[in-house]
């Protein structure tokens, strides 16, 4: 009886647990597609409309909505896509001899005007004379890009996020420390599934997926390193992994 008891238990926590992120998955992605959609099909509409009588600087901005709601579905679907690879074991993997401190530099770099929009400080240190790793190039830069995204979304202005990179053993270490909302204590259990957003996140109305933290562990694990995270709401976060060296 305890037995049975015991499994009745549990498939109705599964059942609950699948319900919640079915539910997650709908309302994420009906208000991530509808959003863009709708800005798309506002900005044609006006484009194309006999009776727009548009200045050339007012095209141009039109046109640059257009190209930012496209780049968003575009990534939403780059995200689908790369979590359905993850489930069919099928993530591509082209490793190569590179280095980790070369690539966060570079994307940061990318990243700036981003992070000078948002009126964020990106300061990055690196441990001196640090090994090279043997690992894709492409999935890692997802990776760092992710969590940098992350960093500069949920930091409130004037914020900060520090970077830092060192060798612990036989891994190469990356670690990126924001000064944002945090995270709630309830959430933390679920930071890594597919389609959770945490409640105070939804609440600031943040854009976003809930797939990339999933995307994030899924590539670090098929790396064989590690993934993890400590956050206090209201304090920050830092999240962090590791990747092997090549000796």
């Amino acid at each position: 009886l305890f037995i049975l008891a015991f499994i009745i238990t549990n498939s109705f926590d599964r059942l609950a647990e699948a319900s919640r992120l079915k539910l997650e998955f709908l309302t994420i992605m009906s208000h991530q597609i509808k959003a863009p959609l709708t800005n798309l099909r506002w900005a044609i509409d006006l484009l194309i409309s006999e009776r727009a009588d548009l200045s050339k600087d007012e095209q141009t901005e039109y046109l640059e909505v257009l190209k930012e709601n496209s780049d968003r579905l575009k990534e939403l679907i780059k995200k689908i896509i790369t979590v359905s690879q993850i489930e069919q074991g099928l993530l591509p993997l082209k490793k190569e001899l590179f280095s980790l401190e070369d690539l966060v530099k570079k994307v940061i770099l990318e990243c700036k005007a981003f992070t000078a929009a948002s009126n964020v400080k990106v300061k990055f240190e690196a441990q001196k004379d640090l090994a090279k790793i043997l690992a894709d190039p492409g999935q890692i830069r997802e990776v760092i890009e992710n969590f940098l995204d992350n960093a500069i979304k949920y930091t409130k202005e004037k914020g900060e996020a520090r970077i830092n990179l060192s060798k612990k053993g036989k891994n190469i270490y990356f670690e990126i420390k924001d000064s944002g909302v945090g995270i709630p204590k309830e959430d933390q259990k679920y930071i890594f599934q597919k389609f959770f957003r945490s409640g105070n996140i939804a609440r600031s109305r943040t854009r976003g997926s809930g797939l990339g933290l999933f995307i994030i562990k899924s590539i670090i694990e098929a790396h064989q390193g590690k993934v993890g995270f400590r956050s206090q709401e209201g304090k920050g976060s830092t999240f962090w992994f590791t990747l092997p060296i090549k000796s």
